[in-house]
């Protein structure tokens, strides 16, 4: 049997602030998970704190922790993900400090994640489109770096493309040719809709501009 307690000192005072150069939040938070756990435990099996061995942390325990942080403490499943994680950086640490703990180690790696719901961005209000297009192209760049992403928000802004999917950035290959609004099929309405843009995207060649949205 192994004392839990030089291993946890070894891992929130060293581990995470020098080795892996944790940020003072990261190092604040996972150590209040760790003490949400060592509580539990220590009351669990009726020891103190200071007498958990590493041993005692196993897969049902974990488990028994995750079930308690959310039905008794009402946690939501992002914190209980944020306990798991920080649980699962600790056997991690420990199977390169401990060989015996390895089957142990395998088996709360075993314990999924939950799955939480993302809030998504419906639409961008007039202002937020163009801050987005302001920070992709300031206007004393005299080389325009970033023309090619302010032409493919006037685009995205034209097509109804969604907010939630602002993040897969403009085509590689040709830039706007390969514009779901240029390729064979596309609707009538979509094509018209280009029409009240072609002036801004052909004013990207003309020098620069502070207003991109007509």
């Amino acid at each position: 049997m192994t004392a839990l307690a030089p291993h946890l000192a070894a891992f929130l005072r060293e581990h995470l602030p020098h080795e892996r150069k944790a940020s003072p939040h990261t190092c604040a938070t996972y150590a209040y998970s760790f003490q949400l756990l060592v509580c539990f435990a220590a009351n669990q099996l009726e020891v103190k704190p200071c007498q958990l061995e590493i041993e005692q942390l196993d897969a049902p325990l974990v488990l028994s922790f995750l079930r308690h942080i959310e039905s008794d403490r009402r946690n939501s499943p992002r914190t209980r993900n944020a306990r798991l994680a920080a649980i699962n950086s600790l056997f991690r640490f420990l199977e390169y400090r401990l060989p015996s703990c390895l089957d142990q180690s395998r088996r709360i790696h075993a314990i999924p994640m939950k799955k939480i719901d993302e809030a998504l961005i419906g639409y961008l209000t007039r202002e937020e489109m163009q801050a987005l297009l302001n920070a992709a192209r300031p206007a004393h760049e005299v080389r325009r770096p970033g023309s090619g992403d302010v032409a493919f928000g006037l685009c995205r802004r034209s097509a109804c493309i969604r907010a939630d999917q602002s993040s897969l950035g403009p085509p590689r290959r040709s830039g706007l040719l390969q514009h779901p609004c240029h390729r064979q099929g596309a609707t009538r309405a979509r094509s018209a809709a280009m029409e009240g843009d072609r002036g801004d995207l052909e004013g990207l060649a003309r020098g620069p501009s502070t207003e991109w949205l007509p």
